[in-house]
């Protein structure tokens, strides 16, 4: 599992996004932060559940990992158009779940 690819990029995208959010303004750090932290951790908690599962339950668990990647998406444009990080953080960001989405949507059609 640790080999995955989508693995090792979600956890790339984590060890940057992390401290990223984390720099947010107090007035936003226990709601917005706090949201976006905990749906990149949902998301690599639903792909290491799908890694585990079989069949039926793992299309579950990788349709909740999707749901999580487009709510990141969502959180992440928000936190842009509130100044909150700047173009070439949100290009980055972007980019990272470009490829995230690439590598979850092969297991799922795989699936």
């Amino acid at each position: 599992m640790d080999e995955s690819p989508l693995f090792v990029r979600t956890h790339d995208f984590l060890l940057w996004l992390l401290p990223q959010v984390q720099k947010f303004p107090r007035a936003y750090r226990f709601s917005l932060s706090e949201r976006i932290q905990r749906t990149g951790m949902d998301f690599q908690d639903h792909i290491i559940a799908a890694g585990k599962s079989k069949n039926e339950e793992r299309r579950a668990w990788l349709k909740k990992a999707d749901i999580a990647l487009e709510q990141m998406r969502f959180w992440l444009r928000l936190s842009i158009e509130l100044g909150l990080i700047n173009i070439g953080q949100y290009e980055h960001a972007a980019r990272m779940m470009v490829e995230m989405g690439r590598l979850l949507g092969a297991w799922i059609k795989q699936a």
